[in-house]
């Protein structure tokens, strides 16, 4: 006996407003939409777009990487965002731009990178 629920199709819910989180670092950048409490309703990275090793981390790969999560979102129906930006790398401002392209308006850009207060000592510093 086969349980109801499993046989009927899941509901894809509406979301018409959410936010956009993207981490750049070095080697990846990671964008993740996401409705007003911080659910994921889809998420991209360069690596899951193909790219590897050092190709991950520049702009051309979190530009593709955000324009395939941009694409499921679309169909969430969702309009506008606010973009958390978190990380140093190239990804940054191409993964915003990317979103032009899709009718999804900006309402807001923030940044949200880490700070250190004090903390623990930091590693050794790199020579060569």
């Amino acid at each position: 006996m086969a349980e109801a629920n499993s046989s009927r199709k899941k509901q894809r819910r509406s979301v018409p407003s959410g936010q956009l989180h993207i981490q750049a670092t070095f080697n990846n950048t990671i964008v993740s939409f996401s409705d007003k409490k911080g659910n994921v309703l889809t998420q991209g990275s360069a690596g899951a777009s193909g790219f590897r090793g050092s190709k991950k981390g520049t702009a051309y790969a979190a530009q593709i990487a955000t324009e395939k999560a941009a694409e499921t979102a679309k169909s969430f129906g969702l309009t506008s965002v606010d973009v958390f930006v978190k990380g140093v790398g190239q990804g940054r401002d191409s993964a915003i731009r990317a979103l032009n392209s899709y009718d999804i308006s900006i309402n807001s850009i923030k940044e949200v990178t880490g700070v250190p207060h004090g903390g623990v000592r930091p590693r050794k510093v790199r020579r060569g």
